[in-house]
């Protein structure tokens, strides 16, 4: 099955924003994984929410092909605390996680639930 397609949230500079209300992590999220396409890895920072009674991993991988020259370093996994645990994560490097065509994929734990949102950090002013 494909990946779910998560859209950013992005920044406002110099500004606010509300809360976004992010993506459910249901089963299909956790089965398939989440894309994020047309990503800027130095500018992506990912807001896990985890609502499960344990803590659960959340996994960035690594990127494939010539662009994603430190790959070698492996995956990223995070855990987020359990019931209230919320984690932010990223930035990342375009180096080590960018997949071809310009996309990031997150992977869950089995039995994960929350939500995840997809911030985009400004450039700067």
């Amino acid at each position: 099955m494909p990946r779910t397609a998560v859209s950013y949230s992005p920044l406002t500079p110099n500004g606010s924003i509300a809360e976004p209300a992010g993506t459910t992590i249901n089963p299909t999220l956790v089965t398939n994984g989440v894309v994020v396409e047309n990503a800027d890895p130095e500018r992506t920072v990912l807001r896990v929410a985890n609502t499960s009674t344990g803590a659960k991993a959340v996994t960035v991988r690594t990127g494939s092909g010539t662009q994603s020259w430190m790959a070698g370093q492996g995956d990223l996994t995070a855990n987020v605390a359990s019931e209230t645990g919320v984690s932010y994560i990223g930035p990342f490097t375009s180096a080590r996680f960018q997949q071809k065509g310009s996309k990031l994929y997150v992977d869950f734990a089995s039995g994960t639930t929350g939500t995840i949102t997809v911030l985009k950090l400004p450039k700067a002013y």
